[in-house]
């Protein structure tokens, strides 16, 4: 796996301009439309009982992000999803905040135990909680994990079943057998709200051009990744890095992030 391979998805994305349909955190809503738009993907944020199933059937893929969590968003995700697996549509799961507190825990339980998620994208303490290799979690952030985090991620998605991609300083993809890290970034990135759901979106568009979970989740954080090191060169501060990460993703070419995808098997796997 290499730049060029993450270049090609990103090709796809915007010549196909998949819908991504979302079931989402009204906190950063309109981040997670914009970032969307900005890589080449249409989005959508659906969760009305009474249309999240038809229109699942016009997506081509499903994100579900429980960062602003209540009971009848959980009764449009199962419905989402159920129809979601009925058409073959994959399912990217955002478990923000789980281990915070039991009902988002068993919420995050719940979906991967009645759906089949097809990749599960979360911060350190989160994957570590469902890993039940420990984690911990503040609020909706990360208060890191107490395990080799290679490791953490590989047991999660033997688990679980599904591809798992830890977000954090260095991300980290693995479907259980395969792991993938990804080195783009910057630290500037943890000094806003909703990086983590945007990445999540991110993540959707790419899953909805190609059956490789594995390098859909890679081209996501990767190109993310790599619009933050191009954002952080023109910027002041958080806000002005804000504005200039939406148009690094637009402007990124495909030869920008073949070249400079940081991508590696980590040492001893």
């Amino acid at each position: 796996m290499n730049g060029w391979a993450c270049a090609e998805i990103v090709n796809c994305v915007r010549e196909r301009r998949p819908l991504v349909h979302h079931i989402t955190n009204s906190v950063t809503i309109n981040d997670c439309a914009n970032i969307t738009l900005c890589i080449g993907a249409s989005p959508v944020m659906a969760e009305a009982p009474e249309e999240v199933d038809e229109m699942v059937g016009i997506a081509s893929v499903l994100v579900l992000n429980i960062g602003t969590l209540s009971s009848a968003q959980v009764s449009s995700m199962l419905l989402a999803g159920s129809r979601a697996n009925e058409l073959g549509i994959p399912i990217v799961l955002d478990p923000v905040g789980a281990g915070a507190t039991k009902m988002r825990t068993a919420t995050v339980f719940r979906l991967l135990n009645e759906l089949d998620i097809a990749i599960l994208k979360g911060n350190p303490g989160e994957i570590g909680v469902i890993s039940g290799l420990g984690g911990k979690v503040r609020g909706v952030d990360s208060g890191g994990v107490s395990a080799d985090p290679v490791r953490i991620v590989r047991e999660c998605a033997e688990e679980t079943g599904v591809v798992v991609a830890m977000t954090g300083e260095t991300d980290i993809i693995s479907d259980g057998k395969q792991v993938v890290q990804v080195e783009n970034g910057v630290p500037l990135m943890g000094c806003l709200s909703g990086t983590g759901c945007m990445a999540a979106s991110l993540t959707g568009a790419c899953a909805a051009v190609t059956g490789d979970h594995v390098i859909a989740s890679v081209t996501a954080l990767a190109a993310f990744g790599r619009a933050g090191e191009r954002a952080m060169a023109v910027s002041r501060g958080p806000y002005s890095f804000r504005t200039a990460l939406f148009d690094e993703l637009y402007l990124l070419t495909p030869e920008d992030l073949a070249t400079h995808a940081r991508v590696r098997v980590p040492d001893g796997v």
